[in-house]
């Protein structure tokens, strides 16, 4: 089997025995669960508007939170770190890519700040103390990373992964790299809004609906009444 149907094959599985667990099993609960701290670097935008590229493993549940945090205008999954020739989902799996399942995310600095982006992705979404690899996918396609688009987010990104660090809150080191910007590739149409339009998937019930609820219950404040678009 090549890496490619191996991979594929992974997911589907994983998604299939997933499925099964739920359906006679207690609700599944998110991978990791840890409510941190504010950001303590968090300058004030003098805007309406932000562009934010944030990878946390899998795709369809990180667009999935991120739609439902009060502020972001709209969350794009898709790729980033790699080239325009291997930004198609079926050739990212072999790791070799060197993209990463990522979002864009355009958000609102009045009502959410960037520093409150990195505190829900490594709060519900990702854990930060794993390296290529998040939930039960592996790979470097699967890592998380904070991609900053301008030097004050570079800024806030760094001291918050020294603050959380530094402040114990992991078990574990952590690995997560802030990487250079280089273009963001949307994701194929079936990728977007995977997780509104598929909420009885295996995956999303086992991996992704978890990381939601736990949005809901550890920052009730940041959540939106409706799914941003």
């Amino acid at each position: 089997m090549t890496p490619l149907r191996r991979s594929l094959s992974l997911r589907a599985v994983t998604a299939l025995v997933a499925g099964a667990i739920v359906a006679q099993c207690a609700p599944a609960q998110a991978e990791s669960v840890v409510k941190l701290p504010a950001a303590l670097v968090d300058p004030a935008v003098k805007s309406t508007r932000a562009t934010a590229v944030l990878a946390g493993g899998c795709f369809w549940g990180v667009e999935g939170v991120f739609s439902n945090v009060k502020g972001v205008i709209s969350v794009e999954s898709g790729y980033h770190g790699g080239s325009a020739a291997t930004a198609r989902y079926e050739l990212t799996h072999d790791g070799k890519s060197g993209h990463a399942e990522a979002v864009r995310i355009v958000y609102d600095p009045s009502q959410v700040s960037y520093g409150s982006l990195l505190r829900i992705l490594f709060s519900v979404v990702a854990d930060p103390t794993l390296k290529n690899r998040q939930g039960p996918d592996t790979g470097s396609q699967y890592r998380a990373a904070i991609v900053p688009l301008d030097a004050a987010q570079r800024q806030v990104a760094t001291a918050y992964l020294a603050q959380i660090g530094g402040g114990k809150y992991f078990a574990k080191p952590i690995v997560v790299p802030v990487e250079a910007y280089k273009r963001f590739y949307p994701a194929e149409a079936n990728h977007q809004d995977f997780m509104r339009r598929n909420p009885s998937n295996g995956y999303i019930l086992r991996w992704d609906a978890p990381k939601l609820a736990a949005l809901k219950r550890l920052y009730p404040d940041m959540v939106r009444a409706r799914p941003a678009p």
